[in-house]
C-alpha cells in the first residue's frame, strides 16, 4: 500500500510539501501541487482517515440522515439518497449513512463524537425532532425538505405549491373541468410530510380559481393496495378525465390498471406525475410529470455544507432555496374528452 513517502519520492519532493499539496495547509505552486496529484493517482494513494483526521480536525465523511419508511416507496428515497452521495463523492467526501429510528439520539451522537464533518438531513417532517440537535450542533447542516420552521438551518426543496399549480393549470389549459389527485397515504401526512398538503392545498386553490373539480384522495405505497386504490379511484370518479399523481408507488402501477381496464393514456385519461427524470426511465413509466430534481437537490445541500465546512470563518445567513417545477412533457396529456 502507497504511503505519502512514496508519493513524495514519486512526485520528487519531500514529504511534508507532498502532505502540504494534499491538505492545503500552505500555499503550494500550480506545478508542485499538479506532480503530486499525478502521483496520487499513479500510486492509488488513499490519506489514512484517522491521520488526516488527527492533522486536520476533519474526517472528511458526511453524515447522512435518512430512513425507509414503510408508508413511502424506498425506490423514490433512493434517488434522494444518490444525489447526495454522488456529490459528495466529486468533492472529496465520504458517507455516513445513518438509519436509526431514533433521529436525535444518533445525530446527537455522530455530532458530539465528531465522526463526521457535516450532516445532510433527508425524510424531514414538518416539526421535526432532529432539528434542535442540529441548531446546536457544531457542524454545518443542510436539509433535503421543508420543516415548519427554517430558523438558523439551510433548506433546499422542491417548490411544491408551485408544482401542484402548474398541474392543475396544465390541464385546466386542455379543458378538463374534472380531475383526480392521488396523494401519498394518509401516515405521511399524520407524521408531518408537509410536501403533501402544500402540493395539495395549493392545487385544490387552483382548481377552484380555474373552474375545475378536483377529487383529492390518498393513495397507498405497496402492492397489493396500490392496486386497489387506482381502481377505486377510477370506480368513483368515473367522469374525471385527468389524473395527478403525487404518489410514486402509484405512479409504477398504474400502467398496469389501465392496462388491465382497457384503458390508455391520453386518449382516456390525461395523467401528470410527480417524480424525477431518473424514476420515470427506472420504471419506464410513460407519464408527463413534475420533476423531483432529487440530484440537484442533492447537490445543492452537500454544496452548501461543504462550504461552510472549508470555511468555517464563513458567517453567511442561513438559506431556504426552492427548486421551481418543471414539467416534462411525455405526451400524455391531451384535449379532455368525455369518459
Amino acid at each position: 500500500m502507497a504511503t505519502i513517502g512514496d508519493v513524495a519520492r514519486v512526485a520528487g519532493v519531500s514529504r511534508s510539501t507532498a502532505s502540504y499539496a494534499l491538505s492545503g495547509k500552505r500555499a503550494i505552486s500550480l506545478e508542485v501541487r499538479q506532480r503530486v496529484d499525478e502521483a496520487v493517482r499513479e500510486l492509488g494513494y488513499t490519506p489514512n482517515a484517522g491521520a488526516r483526521a488527527l492533522a486536520t480536525a476533519q474526517t472528511h465523511v458526511l453524515g447522512l440522515l435518512v430512513q425507509f419508511l414503510e408508508d413511502e416507496f424506498a425506490p423514490a428515497m433512493l434517488q434522494y439518497m444518490l444525489g447526495v452521495s454522488n456529490v459528495a463523492r466529486e468533492l472529496g467526501y465520504d458517507i455516513l449513512m445513518v438509519t436509526d429510528p431514533d433521529g436525535a439520539g444518533s445525530l446527537e451522537r455522530i455530532t458530539d463524537s465528531r465522526m463526521v464533518d457535516g450532516v445532510i438531513l433527508l425524510n424531514v417532517a414538518d416539526d421535526d425532532l432532529r432539528l434542535p440537535v442540529l441548531r446546536t450542533a457544531s457542524q454545518p447542516s443542510a436539509l433535503v425538505g421543508l420543516p415548519a420552521d427554517c430558523t438558523g438551518l439551510d433548506v433546499f426543496d422542491l417548490d411544491f405549491a408551485e408544482a401542484g399549480r402548474v398541474m392543475v393549470d396544465h390541464l385546466a389549459d386542455l379543458g378538463h373541468r374534472e380531475v383526480v389527485l392521488i396523494s401519498q397515504p394518509e401516515h405521511v401526512v399524520e407524521r408531518g410530510g408537509a410536501y403533501v398538503w402544500r402540493l395539495r392545498d395549493a392545487a385544490l386553490a387552483q382548481a377552484a380559481a380555474r373552474g375545475v373539480l378536483l377529487h383529492a384522495v390518498y393513495g397507498e405505497a405497496q402492492q397489493p393496495a396500490v392496486g386497489r386504490c387506482l381502481n377505486d379511484v377510477l370506480d368513483r370518479f368515473p367522469t374525471s378525465t385527468g389524473l395527478l399523481v403525487h404518489n410514486e408507488a402509484a405512479a409504477v402501477a398504474l400502467p398496469a390498471v389501465l392496462q388491465a381496464r382497457g384503458l390508455t393514456s391520453p386518449a382516456d385519461l390525461s395523467v401528470i406525475g410527480r417524480y424525477s427524470d431518473e424514476f420515470a426511465r427506472t420504471f419506464s413509466l410513460p407519464y408527463s410529470s413534475i420533476d423531483s430534481a432529487p440530484d440537484r437537490l442533492g447537490r445543492m445541500a452537500v454544496r452548501q455544507v461543504v462550504r461552510r465546512i472549508e470555511n468555517p470563518g464563513l458567517h453567511e445567513p442561513h438559506v431556504v432555496r426552492f427548486i421551481p417545477p418543471e414539467l416534462v412533457d411525455r405526451a400524455s396529456t391531451a384535449q379532455a374528452r368525455s369518459r
